[in-house]
């Protein structure tokens, strides 16, 4: 699940290892203004630092026998991120963020990104390392700059690369938190305005992949008004009225040859998806704006809905059980001109519908606010879900069951 923007980063830091910290002091401030706490080693070098925090309160109410009239009561720490950016010569570059990816169970610090930057040209770059997988808006928007706090575990399918915490290589993970291990080549041309991505990666490790294919994976958007500005090929969910009007479309799709199902039933995973951000600042200051996804995914090949209904059951077979159909996710928010305390009220709308081949559809409506201090850096967020994702979730057997149900949700983002 997405990644850091250190072009978000404040000019505030939480400093560097002391030896670092005090020579980079001595030096001033590098000028590249893409991360905030950043320190000059030298004209061509520097190094950057960062946090990011997520933490949320969750109640859902119980669908079925004796939980129908009870409600669940959960703290979450969904996010706690170490971001350290770097630059060893004009050209060439290092990311290095860290997540903690099993939070829900104690929490272990882990390797998110790990990235090799050869950054020459706005036209063409090349990362190398593990990174995110070129995918629709909202995976590259990561948690952090998305428009609506619970973007993922209430939203829309997970691509391959974002279906498991952890990286495994017994054919049930192809990456962790929208990463993965390969190659992205970027860019932009036309003033900016077409920008794209395209990338070669491990996909499925195990399982159904015996024979080790390659994931191919592409994105491309086109920015009719104003250009979106962010670090590589990242995206925004909403700019808060700061980046000007913004209307992109984007497509993307993924490929894997024996990318989903199990061992001695594989099957070819295509993902592809569209999705536009309109966003408009209005005489008077606020700021409308729209994020609308759709995805289709396909899967071919000797792999079944009866194996896939038989995943867990004695003496089957690892599998990764990829979700195959379309789904919907759109959402809209008014930014109210006016501020109000230390920040601005920001109230929003969402619907999402998730339609498997095989299995139950399933929706989710939700309402609620933002409450905007800083941007993506600091802000509060509330909302109301109702409807059966909540309970039937991740499951696309055909046997698959969920009552509606009701979830609160009050969360909160941090980031320096």
């Amino acid at each position: 699940m997405t990644g850091f923007n250190p072009q978000k980063l404040s000019s505030r830091t939480i400093g560097l290892l002391s030896g670092v910290a005090l020579g980079a002091i001595g030096l001033g401030q590098a000028p590249e203004a893409q991360a905030g706490a950043t320190f000059k080693i030298d004209d061509t070098k520097w190094v950057s630092v960062g946090a990011g925090l997520r933490t949320s309160f969750r109640a859902q109410e119980g669908s079925v026998g004796a939980n129908a009239d009870k409600w669940s009561n959960d703290f979450n720490l969904d996010n706690i991120r170490l971001y350290i950016n770097g630059q060893i010569h004009k050209y060439l570059k290092v990311e290095f963020n860290t997540d903690c990816q099993t939070c829900g169970n104690g929490g272990e610090v882990r390797v998110l990104d790990a990235i090799g930057k050869f950054e020459v040209t706005p036209y063409a770059n090349l990362w190398v390392g593990r990174m995110l997988v070129p995918a629709e808006r909202r995976e590259m928007n990561g948690p952090f700059y998305s428009a609506v706090y619970n973007i993922f575990s209430a939203g829309t399918p997970f691509e391959p690369s974002d279906y498991n915490l952890t990286i495994k290589s017994d054919g049930t993970s192809a990456g962790s938190f929208g990463r993965d291990d390969g190659a992205t080549f970027w860019g932009a041309v036309f003033d900016g305005r077409f920008q794209y991505a395209a990338g070669f990666f491990r996909g499925l490790r195990g399982g159904a992949n015996v024979d080790d294919n390659i994931m191919y994976a592409q994105r491309f958007a086109y920015n009719f008004w104003d250009v979106e500005k962010n670090p590589g090929y990242y995206t925004s969910g909403t700019y808060y009225g700061k980046g000007g009007d913004i209307l992109t479309v984007g497509v993307a799709n993924q490929y894997q040859e024996d990318g989903a199902g199990a061992l001695g039933s594989p099957g070819s995973f295509r993902g592809t998806t569209a999705d536009v951000l309109m966003e408009k600042v209005l005489p008077g200051g606020g700021v409308v704006t729209f994020n609308g996804e759709y995805k289709n995914y396909g899967i071919t090949g000797p792999y079944s809905q009866a194996i896939r209904d038989a995943e867990g059951a004695v003496g089957a077979p690892a599998q990764f059980s990829m979700f195959e159909g379309n789904a919907y996710d759109v959402s809209g928010m008014y930014l109210f001109p006016q501020k109000i305390g230390i920040g601005q009220f920001q109230p929003f709308l969402r619907y999402v519908n998730v339609s498997p081949d095989n299995s139950p559809n399933r929706e989710v409506y939700e309402g609620g606010v933002n409450y905007i201090i800083d941007g993506h850096n600091a802000k509060i967020f509330a909302s109301y879900q109702y409807g059966d994702l909540l309970t039937k979730g991740l499951n696309y057997k055909s046997t698959a069951s969920g009552e509606n149900a009701s979830q609160v949700m009050v969360g909160f983002q941090w980031q320096i």
